[in-house]
């Protein structure tokens, strides 16, 4: 079990630490990544933190929010960036905000961003060039972690277990329907190769779903994803820590719609049930946990992520992927596994916030020039 060794302040026993919680971002993900906010700024123990609301919104532009409050506007179903936020310019230059954006400068960054910019390096780059400590993984990290295509082979020529896979590029010639369902099986499935929470993923049962659904998927990136369909039991297990990472007891997704969709996991309230530990044999589920921890390393990843599995027949274990920066709702689950395993929602922040400090040190000792 990982702890927080989380000390008052930034070193003096008494000012608080200033978060930055960075949600939102020009992503299909965008909602998801409010709805992870709201609750990790309701979490913060006040004492210790002082949240800096800092949201991206669906252009691109950055604001901040001076009232740390994030809103839902009249019968949305999914918040809002906060109608009294501000304009603000984020200048990499040794770590802070825009000099005019007063009370926008953090120590410490927690990007709640989820899909393509915000999760896939492009943020996480921005933040080193700022010299700023950030939650989750650095540039190589989340990048691998986003992008499936590279992920898998990189899973794959380091041994671990993965389904049979294609990818195709916007630019190359559709293949035949045929010819895939040869080499991969019917049904299968197509998705984004950079983009999560199932946006733009579809099973394909016949050809007429495939020409419809690839042409959907290519909507969301140039690049995509064609996958076997694999029967079996949806299993996640939780990862947290940086050069030692540690496992937390599996959980399993048991969904009632065909997959677990966005709708299932976000708009429909019965859409999946989570069952928290899974029921597994304890060897099986030590297997499971083992992997995790060898995926989050194979993949370069840091302070924290989700690996998903697939559970064919008894005790072959599949890696379906790594969630880089997974949804962090009190109700999601990678806090929730976290939560059967003893540590609180809180706690959990915590540790993360420490394992970016405890980053940033270790990086500080590194030299950046000959001389």
């Amino acid at each position: 079990m990982i702890e927080s060794n989380m000390k008052q302040g930034k070193g003096d026993g008494m000012a608080k630490i200033r978060v930055g919680i960075l949600y939102g971002g020009k992503s299909a993900e965008h909602e998801v990544s409010l709805q992870s906010a709201r609750n990790i700024c309701d979490a913060l123990d006040r004492e210790k933190y002082e949240p800096v609301l800092l949201g991206i919104d669906k252009t691109g532009r950055w604001h901040y929010t001076p009232s740390a409050a994030i809103l839902s506007s009249p019968g949305a179903a999914l918040p809002e960036i906060g109608p009294d936020s501000k304009t603000v310019v984020f200048a990499p230059q040794g770590g802070g905000l825009a000099p005019e954006a007063e009370g926008a400068q953090a120590d410490v960054i927690f990007p709640i961003l989820h899909g393509p910019f915000g999760e896939d390096g492009t943020v996480q780059g921005l933040l080193r060039l700022a010299d700023l400590p950030f939650v989750g993984s650095g540039v190589l990290g989340s990048a691998v972690g986003m992008d499936k295509d590279v992920m898998k082979r990189l899973l794959r020529d380091a041994g671990l277990p993965i389904g049979r896979f294609r990818a195709l590029a916007a630019h190359e010639p559709i293949p035949d329907f045929g010819e895939v369902t040869g080499e991969l099986g019917l049904p299968l499935f197509v998705k984004p190769a950079n983009m999560g929470s199932s946006v733009g993923v579809n099973k394909i049962h016949d050809e007429a779903e495939y020409n419809a659904f690839v042409r959907e998927a290519f909507e969301y990136d140039r690049k995509i994803i064609l996958e076997e369909f694999i029967k079996g039991r949806e299993i996640e297990c939780a990862v947290l820590g940086n050069e030692e990472p540690a496992a937390s007891p599996p959980g399993e997704v048991i969904t009632r719609h065909e997959f677990y969709s966005y709708d299932a996991k976000y708009l429909d309230e019965n859409g999946a049930a989570l069952e928290i530990p899974a029921k597994l044999p304890p060897a099986l589920a030590g297997k499971i946990q083992a992997l995790a921890i060898k995926t989050f390393r194979v993949l370069g990843c840091e302070g924290l992520g989700r690996v998903d599995f697939f559970l064919r027949g008894q005790e072959e274990v599949l890696v379906n992927e790594i969630n880089t920066m997974p949804g962090f709702t009190r109700i999601s689950m990678y806090p929730k596994l976290w939560e059967a395993a003893g540590l609180s929602y809180g706690k959990l922040i915590d540790t993360l916030i420490d394992l970016a400090f405890e980053r940033r040190r270790r990086e500080a000792k590194v030299r950046t020039s000959y001389r």
